[in-house]
């Protein structure tokens, strides 16, 4: 059943239909799906088994649970299908054309032939939605035909039901392992306090567990929840796609109501975790449903390349009524001095009647002008360039399991002109790994050393680093359920996250490794000398009048890091530990405890009740030294389940320590602290962590004191100013003063190393401040309306007046190859701006490890304080810079300016009267860092950048902060990491890691921009120069709109004939390898400038069109003139020439060419030949009124027809070919360079390689950089910190 089913799964993800659904936004679905007929602003839900018949229909009027992302139905598709494709300006033009041509009066040829073309692109790209459609009917049936159990009221039990049979109201029963169909309120856990987990994977790419809390008040049951006796009635909000938020209430029988909120739903595709059982009422099915309204599906951007073409599209067609204005005039011009005109048939048009007939004529014979063909071929050459994308193995993680995503299907060519990079810092430029590094508390910095040493040499097992790939991960974790119900385990994680074909499933056997929890996270040294004082606690030497404030510091510090959390704590053969009842003794007696921390002032630890055993605790060991890991079985089989690797970090610290979270139930904590044993901690709320506030608390009650204690810990620069003295501590003022002032040294310093700082606070409320503040937070609790707002103030009017414990430096890592990257980027001429929430300092570090920041820079630090100050600083930087400019000197060893700006002024920056300003001053530095960005500011920077620069920028980031900035950007880049996939979803491309944006855009972005583009001007190219064939012969022919060759040829002409060769240099010319595009990243220069495809480009690509034609038509004129060839017989040798000018023309411009370009221009030559000979020989009446019998092999049976179509090839191609010769000889561009050195041997390759970027280097020193060293200028508040000199250890004094 499992292979099957993983199997059938892995079939439709191969179809790259997205996360679970497919990529299209559902349309026929959501049509099925009737509006609240009553139009209630809230979604009114009952039981499914009421009889009320008002109340039936309201539940009848949702969306059913059925799925349906296609498009099309079996009697829908010609017409939908036919109507969407009118919509394209270019379709509905030829139609006209096609219709024109059936009016007698204006008619050119055949009115049957001239819809051929237009039937041929309409029939492809119906084919092509086809085939779509009919993958994500696949996905739908699949999906839909899932089952799960539904309360029957007939049979009066659970059932098996269909997913697409569930209803709003309906009960359903979900077990172990098993996916949930619908977003569900939580009415009944198998948990005893009412709890149940779920994993989002499948949802947001978060593989860690979140909790899920079933209804307060709910009437407690002993058994499972019954439906019949459920008669609640449920009001919440309308369908949304905010995934963290849901808001209502339950008005139980007796009028009372509940407020409800996220915490008690479970949404659809999200995995039940950890609970054997959990019952839920429908409340959101089908396309109302959270997940189907983020399914926004591929994302539709129009490329700059595309803009470009659209207006010389519009060229093109100011250019066909030009020439069918100038066939009109002369028409009717010749008309009228015609004397004698008794080989015509008698006529009473006027010749200006005539002039206007004919117009239109000339619209349809020379329609070829506008290439119909083109924009279906500009969407094969794009699918056929993302397949490569996607199918290139170095974009593929090995570890994650994981390859590229396109998830925009048109803007690949935009890839190879991005200007500006935007990047994010946690987790796209580093690892999002976040290991403990050092700490400091009550002042007292704990450097870890020996625990940086294992860092440093710390190699990942590479065992565990093969095997255990993103799905293995996942699915390990299901394992510890393996004792409960888990009848359906088969359509778990893993069959939804790209389960591989003959893969096995994870053994029982296998390693547990749940998300932030890999040995290098996990295995922590502790410092000897900390370890050494809390050692004190297990001495029997040790007396209470020895225990000192540092001690009661250093536990009351292990103590927030072991509980200040969410952390689910599990093991392979428990699914979640929860608190027991204590039944061990702590090695100290609990007067003793009491009299440790009073000394304090402040109360630590609760038990529930007073244990009694005589067994011994776990403890250090009696001599100071480090007792390793404890011996106890099972002890070292913790999982701790975190939602954020900041979290997993601090608890994995605190355990290093002995201080270890045991177990978490909904009310209590179970913490083993040294020499203390287990120690059962009341809990009695969780303040979670908001972006608003950047902090976390929580609140426990101590039993001994009867006090209320509560820590907290968060960012820095918010738990500082709140970290006041509390009142009634004795020496508290002195001693608190002095612990922030070395703190904040410490933090200083923490943020030079590039370390992750967090600051652990506590407070103590007295009984009284705690019941004031229980009734306004019981009120924010309970609320309906604005429940987030009111959460928020009662949580800031909690965490006031916190007394600092100490901080801690967590380190991420940067990504493997990130400095490599970066180099490539900025020497490929694009500028990276870096915005993060990071520290100054922090981000500084960053920037000079990943080469951002470079040695020789001269570093410009901004953060004022007000408007006026940053103006004026900015205004007379700009003076400055502008004056060196122009001196044209440049310090040597100095290589540029990195601007460094933090939030507070960024929000000056990006006002309206200072925007020139910023970002002239940004324009001329190298790099840019934005430290302490919002998300908001995020993208209003990369807005500000994108519309008054000009420039295509890219945005690149991994969690949903970046979102914003992501989807602003020209191109946006997700990355699949720690921080779940709200980045991927709204992204244009997801990667796995930074270093593959280095392929992406050097290597790919070249090869997609340059390839569509040729292929483009090669389009209009051979189109022009055909069409002035056909406008030519009008010269000499009375402009009557007759044409030198048949109707059949002239229409497969470009359609057929000429349309295999652009399509293969499209998708497979490859001007410069991808080893020579890494190595040489300036190459990337060109497309950045647009090379390839300039106005000037085109218009020298139309001349040359022009002067082709005219030797194509004129040559064969002059050889025929006076002779007694007919127009079929003199238009023979002209599309013959065409035919070969126009192929050769494309080998002249090719860079690759191949078996297979030599078959296909071959085979289109042999096609055409073919065509027209048998076409002479069979077709009699094919082509009414002229007879094309014989024609063509009559031609070709005569030397004089090769002659001239040699002649005529030479003489046409001739010009070009020496433009190139002359040019690449005297003047040959930075791409033919690379080109060339490909085709050397490895040897001289090296040399010349070494030669290029020893030029390179040379050039950019001579360039423009800007020489401060000798100015004595004082700018207010830019300057350079002085602890940061290290990063510019190659330069002299700095601007500041």
């Amino acid at each position: 059943m499992q292979s099957s089913v993983g199997h059938e799964w892995l079939e439709i993800l191969s179809l790259g239909l997205g996360v679970m659904y497919s990529l299209e936004r559902p349309v026929q679905g959501q049509s099925s799906c009737p509006k609240d007929r009553l139009g209630r602003k809230r979604r009114t839900v009952v039981s499914s088994l009421t009889e009320d018949e008002e109340l039936t229909e309201i539940l009848k009027s949702y969306c059913s649970n059925k799925v349906t992302t296609t498009k099309y139905s079996f009697l829908s598709f010609i017409p939908k299908n036919l109507f969407e494709q009118l919509h394209r300006f270019a379709n509905i033009y030829f139609i006209f054309l096609a219709a024109l041509n059936f009016v007698p009066v204006v008619n050119a040829f055949q009115p049957e032939i001239s819809i051929i073309p237009i039937l041929l692109v309409l029939a492809v790209t119906a084919v092509k939605d086809l085939w779509e459609d009919y993958r994500k009917h696949k996905s739908d049936k699949f999906i839909n035909g899932l089952v799960c159990e539904i309360y029957s009221r007939k049979r009066q039990m659970y059932v098996d039901q269909r997913w697409q049979d569930v209803h709003v109201g309906d009960f359903v029963r979900l077990s172990c392992n098993e996916i949930i169909p619908a977003d569900m309120l939580l009415l009944y856990s198998s948990d005893p306090h009412g709890v149940c987990y779920i994993e989002t994977a499948n949802l947001d790419g978060e593989t860690n567990l979140k909790q899920r809390q079933v209804v307060r008040d709910l009437p407690r049951q002993g058994s499972e929840l019954t439906p019949e006796n459920f008669h609640s009635r449920i009001e919440c909000e309308n369908p949304n796609n905010d995934l963290s938020r849901f808001r209502g209430f339950m008005e139980y029988p007796s009028k009372a109501r509940v407020g409800l909120h996220n915490n008690n739903l479970l949404l659809r595709s999200c995995t039940i975790r950890n609970t054997e059982t959990v019952i839920g009422i429908v409340v959101y099915a089908g396309h109302e449903t959270k997940a189907m309204k983020n399914n926004n599906g591929p994302r539709y951007k129009r490329s700059k390349l595309e803009r470009r073409l659209n207006v010389d599209v519009l060229w093109s067609v100011v250019l066909l009524v030009i020439m069918c204005l100038t066939a009109a005039i002369g028409h009717g011009l010749w008309l009228r001095n015609l004397k004698d005109n008794s080989f015509l048939i008698p006529d009473t048009t006027s010749p200006a009647l005539s002039g206007f007939y004919l117009f239109w004529t000339m619209i349809i014979v020379l329609q070829v002008l506008i290439p119909i063909s083109l924009y279906v071929s500009i969407e094969i050459v794009k699918l056929c360039q993302i397949f490569f994308i996607q199918n290139d193995v170095d974009f593929y993680n090995e570890y994650m399991d994981s390859r590229i995503q396109c998830r925009a299907l048109n803007i690949t060519e935009d890839l190879g002109q991005i200007q500006y990079v935007f990047s994010d810092k946690t987790g796209t430029l580093t690892e999002n790994k976040m290991v403990f590094r050092r700490c400091t508390i009550a002042g007292v910095e704990y450097p870890h050393e020996e625990n940086a040493r294992r860092l440093e040499v710390y190699k990942e097992d590479e065992a565990l680093g093969c095997s255990h790939t993103l799905k293995s991960r996942a699915s390990a974790k299901s394992l510890s359920c393996k004792s409960l119900s888990c009848n359906r385990s088969s359509v778990s994680l893993h069959t939804l996250t790209g389960h591989s074909e003959g893969e096995e499933s994870p053994s029982p056997t296998l390693p547990q490794h749940s998300a932030f929890s890999s040995p290098m996270e996990k295995d922590i040294v502790p410092d000897p000398f900390l370890v050494q004082k809390l050692n004190c606690l297990s001495s029997p030497l040790f007396l209470l009048r020895d225990a000192s404030m540092e001690l009661t510091y250093i536990v009351d510090f292990f103590m927030a890091l072991a509980i200040c959390n969410t952390v689910v704590v599990s093991s392979p053969n428990q699914p979640r530990h929860v608190v027991p009842e204590v039944s061990r003794t702590p090695l100290k007696s609990l007067e003793d405890i009491k009299m440790l921390f009073q000394r304090f002032g402040l109360p630590r630890f609760s038990t529930l009740s007073p244990p009694h055993t005589t067994e011994s605790p776990r403890s250090f060991t009696q001599h100071g030294s480090w007792k390793g890991p404890p011996s106890e079985p099972g002890a070292d089989e913790l999982i701790y389940e975190a939602e954020s690797p900041d979290e997993a970090a601090l608890v994995h610290a605190a355990r290093a320590y002995r201080c270890t979270l045991q177990g978490r139930s909904l009310e209590r904590l179970l913490v083993e602290l040294p020499g203390m044993g287990s120690l059962a901690v009341r809990l009695l709320h969780i303040l979670p962590f908001d972006s608003t506030r950047k902090r976390m608390s929580v609140v426990v009650r101590h039993p001994l004191t009867n006090q209320v204690v509560v820590y907290t810990k968060g960012a820095d620069s918010v738990i500082m100013d709140l970290a006041e003295s509390p009142k009634g501590a004795e020496q508290s003022d002195g001693r608190q003063g002095h612990i922030r002032e070395q703190t904040q040294k410490h933090l200083d310093n923490y943020a030079r190393e590039g370390l992750r700082t967090l600051c652990i606070a506590k407070k103590v409320q007295t009984s009284t401040e705690y019941e004031i503040w229980l009734k306004r937070h019981a009120f924010a609790e309970t609320s309906i309306e604005n429940r987030e707002e009111l959460l928020l103030e009662s949580a800031q009017r909690l965490e006031t007046n916190l007394t600092l414990l100490g901080a801690t430096g967590i380190e991420d890592r940067l990504q493997e190859e990130v400095p490599e990257t970066i180099e490539a980027l900025q020497r490929a001429g694009v500028k990276v701006w870096v915005l993060t929430g990071d520290k100054q300092e922090t981000a500084i570090n960053i920037a000079c490890a990943c080469k951002l920041l470079r040695t020789t820079d001269q570093l410009l630090t901004s953060s004022s304080s007000c408007l006026v100050s940053l103006q004026e600083a900015c205004k007379a930087l700009l003076l400055e810079l502008r004056a060196e400019v122009e001196r044209g000197e440049a310090a040597e060893g100095t290589s540029g300016f990195t601007l460094v700006v933090d939030g507070r002024t960024l929000d000056f920056a990006l006002q309206e009267d200072l925007k020139g300003d910023f970002l002239e001053l940004s324009r001329r530095c190298r790099a840019v860092v934005c430290c302490r960005s919002t998300p908001l500011q995020k993208s209003h920077v990369v807005q500000l950048v994108r519309d008054q620069l000009r420039v295509m920028t890219l945005a690149i980031g991994d969690g949903a902060n970046d979102v914003s900035m992501i989807q602003v950007a020209d191109v946006g880049i997700g990355i699949s990491g720690q921080e779940g996939m709200q980045a991927v979803m709204s992204s244009d491309f997801a990667i796995s890691r930074f270093k593959h944006l280095r392929k992406l855009l050097l290597v790919h972005g070249h090869w997609c921009y340059t390839r569509l583009a040729n292929m483009i001007l090669y389009f209009f190219y051979k189109n022009v120069m055909y069409v002035n064939l056909l406008f030519w012969y009008q010269f000499f022919c009375g402009f009557s709109g007759s044409v030198m060759t048949n109707s059949w040829v002239l229409i497969f002409f470009n359609l057929l004939f000429t349309s295999a060769p652009p399509l293969l240099y499209g998708i497979l010319d490859k001007d410069v390898s991808a080893d020579t595009l890494i190595k040489l990243p300036e190459l990337y220069k060109s497309g950045q400038n647009s090379k390839a495809y300039l106005p000037s480009t085109f218009w020298l690509t139309m001349l040359d069109a022009l002067y082709q034609s005219l030797v194509c038509f004129f040559i064969p004129y002059f050889a025929y003139a006076g002779s007694d060839a007919d127009m079929l017989s003199f238009g023979s040798p002209i599309n013959a020439s065409a035919l070969l000018i126009i192929l050769l023309h494309q080998v002249i411009e090719s860079r690759t060419l191949t078996w297979l370009h030599v078959l296909v221009l071959v085979g289109s030559a042999l096609f055409y030949f073919s065509f027209t000979l048998v076409f002479s020989v069979v077709c009699v009446t094919c082509s009414p009124p002229t007879n094309p019998l014989g024609v063509d092999k009559l031609q070709m049976s005569q030397p004089l027809f090769y002659g001239v179509c040699a002649l005529t090839t030479v003489l046409a191609l001739l010009p070009r070919f020496l433009f190139h010769a002359l040019r690449n000889s005297i003047s040959p561009s930075d791409t033919l360079k690379a080109a060339l050195m490909d085709q050397l041997n490895p040897d001289n390759y090296c040399r010349r390689m070494q030669h290029w970027n020893q030029t390179q280097a040379q050039s950019k020193a001579r360039g423009l950089i800007i020489n401060v060293e000798d100015l004595d200028i004082k700018i207010p508040d830019f300057i350079l910190p002085k602890e940061l000199k290290e990063c510019r250890a190659a330069t002299g004094s700095v601007l500041s």
